[in-house]
């Protein structure tokens, strides 16, 4: 609920969530039922719009299950389920008629002739699979009805696998992740070791890091988002699910401040500095712009796994009054060290508090604890849900 609210705060038009059941992502908490309720209220009420994800592939016993599931969604209205089971899509054009169906990038969708199928199958929207070029997109939306919407990820994570349909985790695991419980084997490190010589392995990695053979860096589209928009993708969709919330605000703010850059000639737009700054702040592996420009582009992280953590969150604001900001503490700040803040409208500023203070007014030289409520001066005013960062030393 903490990422939905920031998302929405920081500039989504709409955000998808799983609920207990039958989403992709089952390590994260995902919603109840009451708080899917809430949700839909949350977005409504900031006129944006709220997505389920019902795409997995279930089982013959995990169908039976399904209507139920339905049912209860019929009575909390979302705004759409995104799913890629052709049965999922059958049971909910027949319990959810009203209620708009986005095909899963799950579902593999890279041809016109499939996204034309999901068309006349009830889809309302097909969200197109990771592995297509731009020009691949172009042609897709030359030959598909102008009505179906497209959608495509910008950012987050890439799979190794075709849009995420892979066996590997359940081989090596037992845990599935067609059914929300990937292990990520994909981001192990391997090594070689020959049959007549076990227990000795031999690294085949290009440095003394090893090797991730199969962990492949991570998409970011900010650089080239004016063609994602000019090949003809509708929607922009950032993976974000088992994210911080700070992740989420952050790289929220970046692309819509990127989007409301796009002129009428998409193509030829030019993405703001500060969005492609801002990416830089966030965690995240090592970018590339996946396969939109072409496969010779979609590099796999052969040499580590790591994440780039720059920037550390250590605080959020509550309210800020006469120069004073309230906070809550969400990592430990030293009286004396430089903050940045960044606002839900993606703008940032810098500046050195004078002084920390705690709940009881008492002056403090740090902020140790856990959500601990404290004040410090700030030299402009921040509105609630701005967040204050430092960077890391190196």
């Amino acid at each position: 609920m903490e990422r939905l609210r920031f998302a929405l705060f920081y500039g989504a038009d709409a955000v998808y969530l799983a609920g207990e059941s039958f989403g992709m992502r089952g390590a994260p908490k995902n919603f109840t039922p009451d708080e899917m309720r809430t949700a839909v209220a949350l977005c409504h009420a900031a006129g944006k719009r709220m997505y389920v994800t019902i795409n997995t592939m279930p089982t013959n016993e995990e169908i039976d299950q399904l209507p139920a599931y339905l049912q209860q969604l019929a009575d909390i209205g979302p705004d759409a389920v995104i799913v890629a089971d052709l049965g999922v899509l059958s049971l909910v054009k027949k319990q959810l008629p009203k209620t708009e169906i986005h095909m899963s990038t799950q579902a593999g969708i890279t041809n016109w002739a499939a996204a034309r199928a999901a068309w006349e199958l009830g889809a309302k929207r097909v969200v197109l699979a990771r592995e297509m070029t731009l020009q691949q997109i172009a042609t897709l939306r030359q030959k598909t009805p102008p009505e179906l919407e497209l959608e495509a990820f910008v950012h987050g994570a890439m799979c190794m696998s075709v849009s995420g349909r892979c066996l590997l985790s359940n081989y090596m695991t037992g845990r599935d992740g067609n059914r929300g419980a990937c292990a990520q084997p994909c981001r192990w490190k391997y090594a070689l070791v020959e049959e007549k010589r076990p227990g000795e392995y031999f690294e085949i990695g290009e440095n003394e890091e090893g090797s991730y053979i199969l962990s492949a860096e991570d998409l970011c589209a900010a650089p080239f988002l004016g063609q994602v928009a000019a090949a003809g993708v509708d929607s922009f969709k950032i993976e974000g699910r088992a994210k911080s919330f700070y992740y989420v605000a952050s790289v929220t703010a970046a692309y819509r401040r990127a989007i409301d850059a796009l002129g009428q000639d998409a193509a030829s737009s030019v993405c703001p500095p500060e969005t492609l700054a801002e990416l830089e702040k966030a965690s995240h592996r090592r970018y590339s712009p996946g396969f939109y420009l072409g496969p010779e582009y979609a590099v796999q992280n052969v040499t580590d796994d790591r994440y780039e953590r720059g920037w550390q969150i250590v605080a959020v604001v509550e309210g800020w009054q006469d120069g004073v900001a309230a906070c809550t503490q969400r990592g430990k700040l030293l009286q004396g060290e430089t903050v940045e803040a960044l606002c839900p409208n993606g703008d940032t500023f810098l500046f050195t508090p004078e002084w920390l203070k705690n709940e009881q007014g008492e002056r403090i030289e740090a902020t140790p604890h856990a959500m601990m409520p404290f004040t410090m001066p700030v030299p402009q005013p921040l509105p609630a849900g701005a967040i204050l960062r430092r960077k890391n030393q190196k």
